[in-house]
C-alpha cells in the first residue's frame, strides 16, 4: 500500500508537471498567435512608435498583402486633386491601429516626398480616413497618388470638407509613427 502510494503521488506529481508544462506551451502558442506576421511582399507600410504589435525592430511592416488581407472599407467620393467621384478601397485607419494595439494620442503621418501630417486618435472614427489601396478597383501607382492615400469620405460628410482635412489626405503614404 505504502508503495502504490507513492507511485500515487508521483503520478500526480507527473500529471501536474505535463499539466503546467501543457498551459505553458498554450501560452506561447497564443502569444505567437497574437505576433505580426513578417511580410512577404515589398513593404509598403511601416508603424512604428507606441504599438504593441510589431515585426521588425519595434515596429510593423506592411506588405499589400497584408493590408488587403484586414477588414475593408469602401467609400465612393469625389476629392478638390481628382476629377468626378470614384471609388476608394482600403482599411480604415482606426481598425489598423487597433489591430497594431496603438496606444497613443496622435500619429504622424509620412510621405515618400517628406511630407508630414498630424492626426489626432481621437478624430478617428467609423465613418473616417481610410488607408486606400485601389482606385476604382485598381491598384495606385506612386504617379497617381499611391500605393496608399489616406482619404476621407469627403462625399458623405460634409464636416470633413475643410483645409485641415484636406491637409490630412495624404498620399504616397509610407510611414505612420503612433505618439503618446
Amino acid at each position: 500500500m505504502i508503495g502504490r502510494q507513492a507511485y500515487g503521488g508521483r503520478g500526480r506529481m507527473a500529471l501536474a508537471m505535463l499539466l503546467l508544462a501543457g498551459l505553458a506551451l498554450a501560452r506561447t502558442a497564443g502569444a505567437e498567435a497574437e505576433a505580426l506576421a513578417v511580410p512577404e511582399g515589398k513593404v509598403i507600410l511601416s508603424v512604428s512608435g507606441s504599438i504593441g504589435r510589431t515585426n521588425a525592430d519595434g515596429t510593423a511592416q506592411l506588405d499589400r498583402a497584408m493590408l488587403e488581407a484586414l477588414p475593408r472599407t469602401e467609400f465612393a467620393t469625389s476629392t478638390v486633386w481628382t476629377e468626378g467621384v470614384s471609388t476608394y478601397s482600403g482599411v480604415l485607419l482606426r481598425d489598423l491601429l487597433d489591430m497594431l494595439g496603438a496606444d497613443g494620442t496622435r500619429i504622424v503621418a509620412s510621405a515618400i516626398d517628406g511630407y508630414q501630417v498630424v492626426i489626432p486618435i481621437a478624430e478617428l472614427k467609423e465613418d473616417g480616413p481610410i488607408l486606400a489601396f485601389l482606385r476604382d478597383g485598381q491598384p495606385m501607382p506612386v504617379r497617381e497618388r499611391g500605393p496608399l492615400w489616406l482619404i476621407y469620405p469627403f462625399d458623405d460628410n460634409p464636416a470633413f470638407r475643410n483645409e485641415t482635412t484636406y491637409a490630412r489626405s495624404i498620399w504616397q503614404l509610407t510611414l505612420i509613427d503612433v505618439e503618446r
